[in-house]
């Protein structure tokens, strides 16, 4: 291993599955200490306990300020500083505008927007203190595409893109780089799940296999790597910028 990431500390927010985990993993392979929060305890636990000495697992709710608040701070307080926040905890709904309620709206905006603002808020002083840091967050290729009956997921993650170039600019004097990834169709548990409740699965991810030009659904790994070369410092001339990894997806 090329230790890109030799003694940062990282947090990963829902790290203890899909491509949180992925992350965890290949970010402890590379040299760094890991913290992995996630809303299930166990899931964390599970991934820490993979990993080794060089993790610790906190239970958060991305949704709450005071969770997310008490997450930055037992990182600190544990591992001494914060290099690098990978804010990616999420989820999607299925539903155009009138099709969903505002029960539905606002739970999903909390996770997905004010999940990062959160994180931002609270480790930026930080970052700030110590002299400079990184922050990657998960948007998605419906940032800048748009796609039908997931209205909801479509406004939080052209949010969170929006957030990424804005925070770039008003922090770039701070040392503190700012970025985000987009994946395209993911086979990760949020999809299993969706497969699952379907009558109709394997047709089902056929068609979502098709939507890439690859014609196959991308790995959590692959989008851990992408990850990676933002927290690292091999893109240290990056910021503001939406990394795309979406199987050729959106160059149709």
């Amino acid at each position: 291993m090329s230790q890109r990431l030799k003694d940062k500390v990282c947090l990963v927010t829902g790290g203890g599955s899909g491509i949180g985990r992925a992350t965890c993993l290949l970010f402890a392979g590379e040299g760094a200490k890991v913290v992995v929060a996630d809303k299930s305890l166990s899931a964390a636990r599970a991934v820490a306990a993979q990993i080794g000495e060089a993790a610790i697992a906190i239970e958060v709710d991305v949704a709450l300020s005071a969770s997310v608040r008490s997450m930055i701070t037992a990182t600190v307080r544990d591992l001494g500083r914060l290099d690098v926040l990978i804010n990616n905890a999420g989820y999607g709904i299925p539903g155009s505008v009138t099709e969903t309620s505002e029960d539905d709206w606002d739970k999903l905006m909390a996770v997905n927007v004010n999940g990062v603002f959160y994180g931002c808020k609270y480790a930026i002083p930080v970052m700030k203190q110590q002299g400079g840091g990184v922050i990657v967050s998960t948007a998605s290729i419906v940032a800048t595409v748009g796609i039908r009956n997931r209205a909801a997921y479509c406004a939080s993650k052209g949010a969170v893109a929006a957030l990424t170039r804005a925070m770039a600019l008003d922090h770039v004097a701070d040392n503190i780089r700012v970025n985000c990834v987009a994946p395209g169709t993911i086979d990760s548990p949020y999809f299993e799940e969706i497969f699952r409740k379907s009558d109709r699965p394997a047709e089902l991810r056929r068609e979502l296999e098709a939507r890439q030009a690859m014609n196959r659904l991308g790995r959590p790994e692959e989008i851990a790597s992408a990850f990676l070369f933002l927290a690292s410092d091999e893109s240290s001339f990056c910021t503001g910028s939406m990394l795309i990894v979406d199987g050729g997806m959106t160059a149709q």
